[in-house]
């Protein structure tokens, strides 16, 4: 009863004097307006200089700000509208805390972009950072969102104290019902941070999955096959699997080729020739390394001998391109110095039964 008649009362009073409504309601209008217009050109200068200079960090502020600033222009509006009212000390207090919270909880906003993009275009040339996931790039936000929350929660008079202890018991039924949840993040977060695979590593696992890392997320990790397709790996499974990865400690490796030419061959001819070849072609044949040079071995086998041409390639999925342009080198070669290639021979012997008797 005591809140209509106090509702009342103040409908009456604005029935009285209609200026003590309107005159904050123009307020806030033009400082909205205004407002409005100086958030447009700042962010329009904003755009124009990091369009000319192509300038990352100024993409990256622009982003942060363009939803944001509405709020920022929102938050000063109102609290000029409620400085020239007539309103008590007592309820300027509670709306200016509550655009505090407001504000903290924009700003809030503002950081965990701008952490997320900061993260993703420059994590990776900070020495001794973490590498850049989408992981990595959410354990961010998550940290600075629970500051922002911790802070609003302050503005607002509530104890954080008693909610962090809340926080702590409940946690433990949370990792109870969520197992394997933590357990695929907690295998993310060893995976990113042990830096053994990294995005863009080309891998195989011990299952025979193998492919280029694609991204790392909190559950799993995203597999890019050769055909280009998308395999979803757990990160518990990762983190327990027996992993190659072909781009450490370096990208460049070894491959080899083997030639099989007859016992009859003069052996230091074709030596010779895979040798001349195999450093020719390193200078020619994309993605074949030049250094260190390749080299040739030689063996017996059951139908003739085999020389073994070994080389260097930049990366592990290049081995096959240029394997192919080296067989037909190969082969061109080859049949221009008349020497022929041998293939496998089997001579089969059948018995039978003699000849049956009168």
């Amino acid at each position: 009863m005591k809140a209509k008649e106090q509702l009342l009362n103040a409908l009456s009073e604005v029935g009285k004097r209609p200026e003590i409504v309107l005159v904050p309601l123009i307020v806030f209008a033009v400082a909205m307006l205004i407002g409005y217009l100086a958030r447009s050109l700042v962010l329009r200068g904003i755009r124009t200089w990091a369009e000319r200079t192509k300038s990352r960090p100024g993409a990256i502020i622009l982003g942060a700000l363009r939803g944001p600033t509405l709020i920022w222009v929102f938050i000063l509006s109102v609290h000029l509208a409620v400085e020239s009212s007539g309103l008590k000390a007592h309820d300027v207090e509670l709306v200016a805390r509550g655009l505090l919270a407001l504000w903290i909880f924009s700003l809030t906003l503002v950081s965990m972009r701008a952490a997320g993009e900061i993260v993703r275009h420059f994590g990776g040339q900070m020495p001794g950072a973490m590498p850049v996931t989408t992981l990595t790039q959410n354990l961010a936000k998550l940290g600075i969102l629970i500051l922002g929350l911790l802070l609003m929660l302050t503005s607002l008079g509530a104890q954080v104290t008693p909610i962090l202890t809340a926080l702590g018991v409940g946690g433990l039924a949370v990792a109870l019902a969520l197992q394997d949840t933590l357990s695929n993040l907690f295998a993310g977060f060893y995976v990113s941070i042990s830096g053994q695979i990294r995005l863009g590593d080309y891998i195989k696992l011990n299952t025979g999955e193998e492919g280029y890392v694609a991204d790392i997320t909190w559950r799993s990790t995203a597999i890019r096959t050769l055909s280009n397709n998308l395999i979803i790996v757990p990160n518990a499974k990762l983190g327990q699997a027996n992993v190659t990865n072909y781009h450490l400690p370096e990208k460049r490796m070894s491959a080899s080729l083997q030639v099989n030419v007859g016992f009859d061959a003069d052996e230091e001819r074709v030596e010779r020739a895979l040798l001349e070849l195999g450093k020719q072609a390193a200078g020619e044949v994309p993605g074949m390394a030049a250094d260190p040079p390749p080299t040739v071995t030689l063996d017996f086998g059951d139908s003739g001998l085999i020389f073994t041409l070994s080389y260097q390639v930049e990366e592990f999925a290049r081995q096959t391109n240029v394997r192919h342009e080296l067989r037909k080198r190969i082969l061109r070669r080859m049949a221009d110095d008349g020497i022929s290639l041998t293939l496998p021979t089997r001579t089969v012997k059948i018995e039978g039964p003699g000849p049956a008797s009168a």
